[in-house]
């Protein structure tokens, strides 16, 4: 049963844009010029992640509108394949993927909450185990999960209205700190100076403490590339989380569709014009012991906070704690997003028998309540692990193969369901969908190349959801059986 859609057209754009912009614009560019340091190239790699995004977009939009049932790419994966595959996605979804992002952003959070207020922050350690420690950071990231889904409980309005007012909140402050960086803060040397090398190809790398730096080869530059996309794609994610509540959407083959070109679009356009804005105010070029934010650079911008760095350059010392507003804001709509979203994959796996049975029921406000207090549980696990990282960093290389999957779903469904109502189909049909094909399968080998201990073990947990596919099937056909007898 559907619940009752409450949920407009601007909703689902915000749910997208804010579910998309989390902590990553303000941190990932350091990184991403440390592994290749050209401003060109930093810029190539945003419009390259942004101009996928969007691609991956256009593509969704015909499965969206065939299939306007909670569960989104859960739902496309098992239409278009079978319910093995769109098990091990809702597996792989449910164990690393939305709750590990929930318990990274929620740490997120926790850091800059602690920025405002030291003692809530990661330095904090409450408990020193030797093997484990707990710092306040955690708690705290317990904490903004535990309220997320103590609101969504309350049904979908209250996620609606957090949407609505947080997300507004910081796609108007992100365009204000573009606005300010490019026009009345730009530092027109500090322009030129960067792009005085625009196609640098200096990498820097840290061995036994110490940072050196090098000059990549062709093909260097070419894997160095795949390695600083991550980042970028990484930042670009969760812009499908708004398929996954189709069911809550008004008009739905019309208004999924459209929130996935309107909310990508807008990131991507707001991301780019950001790493401008931080080219403006910032050298790229920097000093791993520089002590001010123009000594450090981009590269060396302190705890890879190139945003707070930018600020710093137009705000001055209140820098620090407006950023840290910014992104306590950024972060607690991410993961409402998230957290509003996430649900309905599982809810839709266990209507089909293939998560836990009281999943699939909404409760008296006509949201999963279950399942949210089952996802706060595991992400809450993962928070105070602190072993959220690692699990990110192995996904990133499974979020892009199940792409690949959808996206090929679509020429699967119109060979298989030639005469299938398709209110909107995907926009450059074939040329588009083989690209992002094309594109994201050689994001996945280089990873498999570059950086075989995140991607490896990544496809490691994705594998282990077949066994438990099996596992979960024969259990529920043994419990069927015993009912009935």
């Amino acid at each position: 049963m559907e619940s009752k859609r409450k949920l407009t057209l601007a909703d689902a754009i915000l749910i997208v844009s804010g579910s998309m912009i989390g902590s990553g614009i303000f941190i990932v560019s350091a990184e991403m010029t440390r592994t290749i340091s050209g401003p060109g190239w930093l810029l190539l790699l945003w419009v390259i992640s942004g101009v996928i995004t969007v691609f991956a977009a256009l593509s969704y939009g015909e499965l969206a509108g065939m299939f306007p049932h909670a569960g989104g790419q859960y739902v496309y994966l098992k239409e278009a394949f079978n319910p093995l595959v769109g098990f091990v996605y809702g597996w792989t979804l449910f164990l690393v993927v939305q709750s590990g992002t929930i318990a990274a952003v929620a740490v997120a959070f926790a850091k800059f909450a602690g920025v405002l207020y030291a003692p809530l922050g990661e330095k904090n350690i409450l408990l020193d185990l030797g093997w484990y420690q707990l710092s306040a950071a955690q708690l705290v990231g317990v904490l903004s999960i535990l309220i997320l889904t103590l609101i969504n409980t309350r049904g979908i309005h209250y996620g609606k209205l957090i949407a609505r007012v947080f997300s507004s909140t910081k796609l108007i402050a992100l365009f204000g700190l573009i606005i300010l960086g490019l026009v009345f803060f730009r530092d027109p040397e500090v322009w030129h100076r960067n792009f005085m090398d625009t196609w640098s190809t200096i990498a820097w790398t840290k061995d036994g403490g110490q940072w050196s730096w090098h000059e990549l080869s062709t093909m260097g530059v070419a894997t160095a590339l795949g390695a600083a996309l991550v980042g970028s794609l990484f930042s670009s994610d969760a812009w499908n989380n708004v398929t996954f509540i189709s069911g809550d959407i008004e008009n739905p083959k019309r208004n999924i569709p459209l929130s996935l070109l309107f909310g990508t679009l807008i990131v991507t356009v707001l991301y780019l014009l950001t790493n401008m804005a931080y080219l403006s105010l910032l050298p790229v070029a920097g000093d791993p012991d520089g002590l001010t934010p123009i000594s450090q650079g981009i590269q060396f911008a302190a705890n890879d906070r190139v945003g707070t760095a930018a600020a710093t350059m137009i705000f001055g010392t209140t820098a620090t704690v407006i950023m840290a507003i910014l992104i306590m804001i950024s972060t607690f709509s991410c993961n409402n997003g998230i957290v509003l979203s996430s649900v309905r994959v599982y809810q839709a796996m266990a209507r089909d028998g293939l998560f836990f049975n009281k999943m699939k029921e909404d409760n008296k406000n006509g949201v999963p309540g279950f399942a949210l207090w089952i996802q706060l549980i595991w992400a809450a696990l993962l928070t105070l692990s602190g072993k959220y990282g690692p699990l990110l960093d192995y996904v990133m290389f499974g979020v892009m193969l199940f792409y690949i999957l959808t996206i090929a779903g679509i020429f699967i469904l119109r060979r298989t369901r030639p005469d299938a109502e398709r209110p909107y189909k995907a926009f450059g049909y074939p040329v588009i969908p083989i690209v992002y094909i094309i594109f994201a399968a050689l994001f996945c080998i280089n990873l498999l190349y570059a950086k075989p201990e995140n991607s490896i073990p990544g496809l490691i947990i994705i594998l282990a959801g077949i066994p438990v596919y099996f596992i979960w099937r024969r259990v529920n056909r043994v419990t069927a059986d015993n009912s009935n007898n």
